[in-house]
């Protein structure tokens, strides 16, 4: 099929009631996520959730590697490289429609389960940690990589990170490390493990269950409990590293922290050593995006924190460090950015305050009317 997100309403026992099933279709892709199919997820969810029928929306994807491995940052670039460092109309319009399609999970009356198999990254990870049903599998590989193409974890990461066990997320974030089935369950982005080869099992349950109208969430749970777990459930890195990654992050800015993790020793550990590595390669602005956005992130609601993330995203398309760091790993694939600061102690305080700083009066603002509990139309 040809479509971008496969929109179907699959029947069930109860003969008036339906499922809701977006399927991303752009395995070619990893289903990176583009402004069309949040366009068509958005207007789906929008429109099942007026209706008393649809029981709960499952949310999968075509092919095993990858659930949503991102946005479709080179349309990205190609907007930043015609807005000669003003705000991309496309940006704009890309980041407003990504959002709300994300807070509208969030905030979703109905179950939402999102099938979070194989690579799970930057806006894929919009899409499930707002999920009321976060489904992971050993093939899960879960990041916030960000930091090497100049942006920062947004989609959401200012509410979520800060509020990860202890500085996972500051870590996590800062160091785009990865997050296995079992890292996600731990710090609480992920709510069933299963195996991967139980997503048809999952479907079939939905659909042969007898839905009655009241509790459709712990009916959906229910469900949820009956899958296959993975024959060998992964190891968790983080849950192994808690305490040392608490202690990396105790500091009270981007620098004191950020070299806190480059000069710790990790004694080989390969997990940490590839995190150490994704840091010390990446944009020192972003270092101190990730650092501010969880600070400010923690006291925010899921709404200002939408709305600080817009500021921030198109802020980052006019600054030219996004666009270089897409140019770097997309583009040229020379896997060489150049930076515009080279290391985090570089970056004056005010280049760092521009960033939250919104390009827009309050009335025009691109998610003005976004209000906690309730999504834009």
């Amino acid at each position: 099929m040809d479509e971008v997100v496969i929109v179907e309403e699959l029947s069930t026992k109860s003969s008036d009631h339906v499922i809701g099933r977006l399927t991303l279709n752009k395995p070619k892709a990893l289903n990176a996520l583009d402004l069309d199919m949040a366009t068509i997820m958005l207007d789906a969810l929008l429109a099942w959730q007026s209706r008393s029928d649809v029981v709960s929306v499952i949310i999968d994807s075509a092919g095993d590697k990858a659930f949503c491995a991102g946005g479709d940052i080179v349309s990205m670039y190609r907007s930043m490289v015609e807005a000669e460092g003003g705000v991309p109309d496309f940006l704009e319009t890309f980041f407003k429609t990504e959002y709300t399609l994300d807070y509208t999970i969030h905030n979703y009356a109905k179950p939402i389960v999102v099938w979070g198999a194989g690579i799970v990254m930057g806006g894929g990870m919009g899409l499930l940690c707002g999920a009321s049903h976060r489904v992971v599998t050993e093939t899960s590989r879960l990041a916030m990589p960000e930091i090497s193409i100049g942006l920062y974890p947004d989609v959401g990461g200012s509410y979520f990170l800060p509020r990860l066990p202890g500085k996972t997320g500051l870590f996590l974030g800062l160091t785009g490390g990865q997050m296995n089935g079992a890292d996600a369950c731990f710090v609480g982005l992920g709510d069933n493990l299963v195996a991967a080869s139980e997503k048809e099992a999952l479907i079939e349950r939905f659909m042969q269950h007898q839905w009655e109208q009241e509790d459709l969430a712990n009916q959906a749970t229910h469900l949820l409990s009956s899958l296959k777990q993975p024959d060998e459930i992964p190891h968790s890195n983080i849950e192994q590293h808690l305490d040392l990654i608490n202690s990396l992050c105790e500091g009270n800015s981007a620098k004191e922290v950020v070299t806190s993790i480059l000069q710790a020793d990790v004694n080989g550990d390969k997990w940490l050593s590839r995190a150490q590595g994704t840091l010390q390669k990446g944009s020192p602005i972003t270092m101190h995006l990730v650092y501010q956005q969880c600070q400010r992130g923690a006291k925010m609601t899921l709404a200002e924190c939408f709305q600080m993330e817009v500021n921030m995203s198109c802020r980052c398309g006019e600054s030219g460090e996004f666009q270089e760091g897409v140019r770097a790993l997309l583009i040229d694939k020379d896997m060489s950015p150049k930076w515009k600061y080279a290391t985090v102690d570089d970056v004056p305080a005010g280049i760092v305050e521009h960033f939250f700083s919104s390009p827009w009066e309050d009335s025009q603002h691109p998610l003005a009317s976004l209000t906690q509990g309730s999504s834009l139309t």
